[in-house]
Parts: C-alpha cells; sequence; structure tokens
C-alpha cells in the first residue's frame, strides 16, 4: 500500500475526494491506476471515495471481449475507500445510483481518469452533478488523443464534438509529461492562466509482487521461462495493438546474426486486439520460431509476475506512447529496459539506472539497443518514484486551484 513521503509537520489538509475511472471488469493498465491513486490518496490522509465506469461498451465490441468480467488480477482496494462499482454505458439504472453515491460524498475536489471517448457521456453528467455539489473538477490524462478511436469516423467525430464540453467542466488538469502537457495544449487548446495543468509522476505498478503474500514461506515465488538459463530472455508485453511497435521487434530479433542469436530468447505476452495479427503471424513464420516463446491473450496477474520475474530485458518499442503501463510494471521489477525515446517515454523513466533508449521504427536500432542492454542483465534497479509522490504532487494541484478560486 502507498505511503506518503511527505514530511508529517506539513501534513496536506484533508479533502474529500471521488476518483473516477475504470473499472476492473474492463480491466486495463487504467483499471490499475485508477484504484492506486485513490489508495495513494487515503494514505495521505484524505477521505476518498472511487466511483468507477463498469460496462464502458456493449461487451462484444470490446477488442479483448472473451475476458470481460473475467478475474484476473490480485488488485486490492484500500478498506478505507468507499467504492461504488459502477456505471454502465446505458445508464438504467446504474447512473442514478452513482449520482447518489457522489452526492453523498460531497466532496470537495472530484477526479476524473481520461482514456477513452466511450465514457465522455456519462463524465459529462458526473462532472455537472459534482459542480453543483461544489466540488472542482480535475481532467487527469492518461490518452491525450487516442489515435485509433479518432481514426473511426463516427467514433472519431462524437469525440471532437463532445470531449471539450467535458473538458471545459473542469477547473485543473493533469498528465504525466511535460511532452504530454504540450500536447494537450496544443490539441484541445487549454486556457493554462485560467485552469492549471500539473505533471505528475507515475507510481509503480508493482501490486502483483504483493499477491505473492500469500504463497507459503518455503515455497519460492514461481517464474514462467522457456527460455534457457543460459540466454537473456527479452520479454514483450501488453496489448498488441498497431502503435505497440511489436512487428519491429520481431524484426530486431531476426536482424541478430546467428551468433548473437543464440545469446537470446524472445518472449512474447499480450493479446492481439483491433484485430491486428501482422506480429503474431511474423512470429509464428519467423527463421527463428524455436527461440520463440508467444503467449497471445491477456494473462492474469499471477501469470505477468512469473513472466517477469524470469525476464532479464523487457523491450517496449511503441511508435507513439502517451503514458505506459508496461514501463511502470518493469521499473517495479528493477529490470533492464530497452524502450524507444517517443512521447514522454524518457521523461517518465528519468531517474531510471537501466533503461537504453533507441529511435523509434528502427529495427537495427532496437537490435543495437538490446546489445546493450545485456550487459546490465544481473541488477535490479530502483523505481525513480512511489505513489506517494504522486500524491504530494496532487496537493501541490489542490494548492494551485485554491490560489487560483482567491483570485
Amino acid at each position: 500500500m502507498a505511503q506518503s513521503t511527505a514530511d508529517p509537520a506539513h501534513a496536506p489538509r484533508p479533502r474529500r475526494i471521488v476518483v473516477i475511472g475504470s473499472g476492473t471488469r474492463f480491466l486495463s493498465g487504467i483499471s490499475v491506476y485508477t484504484v492506486r491513486l485513490a489508495n495513494a490518496l487515503v494514505a495521505d490522509g484524505h477521505r476518498v471515495a472511487l466511483l468507477t465506469m463498469r460496462r464502458l461498451i456493449p461487451a462484444r465490441l470490446y477488442p479483448g471481449w472473451k475476458r470481460v468480467g473475467a478475474d484476473l488480477t490480485v488488485l486490492e482496494r484500500d478498506p478505507r475507500v468507499d467504492q461504488y462499482d459502477g456505471v454502465d454505458w446505458f445508464w438504467i439504472p446504474s447512473m442514478f445510483r452513482a449520482a447518489w453515491f457522489l452526492l453523498r460524498r460531497r466532496p470537495q475536489v472530484v477526479i476524473f481518469e481520461w482514456w477513452t471517448g466511450t465514457v465522455v457521456h456519462s463524465y459529462i453528467c458526473l462532472a455537472l452533478l459534482a459542480r453543483a455539489a461544489g466540488a472542482r473538477v480535475v481532467v487527469e490524462f492518461h490518452e491525450i488523443l487516442a489515435v485509433e478511436e479518432m481514426g473511426i469516423p463516427l467514433a472519431g467525430r462524437y469525440v471532437r464534438t463532445f470531449a471539450p464540453i467535458f473538458f471545459r467542466l473542469a477547473s485543473a488538469y493533469a498528465v504525466h509529461s511535460e511532452f504530454d502537457r504540450r500536447l494537450a495544449l496544443d490539441t484541445w487548446h487549454f486556457d493554462e492562466a485560467k485552469r492549471p495543468i500539473e505533471v505528475l509522476p507515475h507510481g509503480p505498478h508493482d501490486h502483483y509482487q504483493a499477491g505473492k503474500a500469500t504463497t507459503p514461506a518455503d515455497a519460492p515465488p514461481s517464474r514462467l521461462r522457456e527460455a534457457p538459463a543460459d540466454t537473456t530472455n527479452l520479454l514483450f508485453f501488453g496489448v498488441i495493438r498497431p502503435y505497440k511497435g511489436l512487428e519491429h521487434l520481431v524484426e530486431a530479433f531476426e536482424a541478430l546474426s546467428d551468433e548473437e542469436a543464440q545469446r537470446f530468447w524472445l518472449t512474447v505476452v499480450g493479446e492481439t486486439w483491433e484485430g491486428y495479427t501482422q506480429p503474431v503471424e511474423m512470429i509464428e513464420r519467423s527463421p527463428r520460431r524455436d527461440r520463440i516463446t508467444l503467449v497471445n491473450r491477456y494473462v492474469t496477474d499471477e501469470e505477468l509476475d512469473g513472466y517477469m520475474r524470469g525476464a532479464d530485458v523487457v523491450v517496449l518499442p511503441y511508435v507513439r506512447s502517451s503514458l505506459s503501463g508496461p514501463l511502470h510494471v518493469a521499473m517495479g521489477y528493477g529490470v533492464p529496459i530497452v524502450m524507444t525515446d517517443v512521447g514522454g517515454n524518457a521523461e517518465a523513466a528519468a531517474g531510471y539506472g537501466g533503461v537504453v533508449l533507441v529511435a523509434a521504427e528502427d529495427p537495427a536500432a532496437l537490435a543495437d539497443g538490446i546489445r546493450r542492454a545485456e550487459p546490465l542483465t544481473g541488477t535490479r534497479y530502483e523505481h525513480p518514484h512511489s505513489w506517494g509522490n504522486t500524491s504530494e504532487a496532487y496537493e501541490r494541484l489542490f494548492t494551485r486551484l485554491d490560489q487560483t478560486a482567491r483570485n
């Protein structure tokens, strides 16, 4: 559980806060962040409630529809955090219950986690309620602009029409990098003089390891690894989408010389989304197929813990990136990371001793990064941030909100 690093003599003024974001029925990295943020804020002395989006869209329209509702996570909510789970896209009767839950908490601040336009109609309704109740609204961005979503004609038009209405209901915004701050200003034309924007550090996704606390003391943590012990196991994990760049990693792995390839093994753990089968097809016909482990599905937290424990290097070959959950999982385990220098990646990994940055969409540069990471294996590195740092950044934002209100 997150603990604040703040000086007790300068403890934050307790506030009534409601965090609104993704529930675990449609499990994703945003679900994890939403719960971890609520836990961090309550650990800092705030009164926190959690209101989650339960059914984002009709399940059959969700890329990972086969796993919707499955029990995949060991993530736990702090028992001091009240929760209503949650709002369905069709509203009846969930929105009325959510409204009652929200109003009963008399929040001073309501934080909305923004990542997809599928929730914008629900968010507008809840933001109006929050403002009517006297709360100040904060929008925290995990995606400034979901490129794939905006590329769907009707969906893109819908988001461009209604998202600005929601954003105008906010008193402040939060992002996770200076890159995203500039992108938010350029994309949505916010007036930072009227509505402050705070850059927040992101804490580690380390609850996977905490889930092993129930393992008997005499049983060692499980390691899921097909790679021989004398090879460097390269791990790619996360949903397989066009912007993740997995196809470039497959090309980079094949670009290694035969002599080099004997020192490496590639493990790919991920669920295909949006019908993007090219990387999996490349793996299946790869001349190095006998040195590649492929797990083409969304794995449980316990399984991911096993694959992380079996990894020597994590490779994140993204074509673009706003916020990478896998990066913060990998840093939580302290493993070396090879990552493309796109978006806010370099900022997010600043201070992490085990990262190798390479150019995006360049298999040769990625292969060179893999070579450079090999000597880093065997050392564990510290995550540069804690959830207490995230909570402290929110306290700075709350102070800026107070100052704006006085002016």
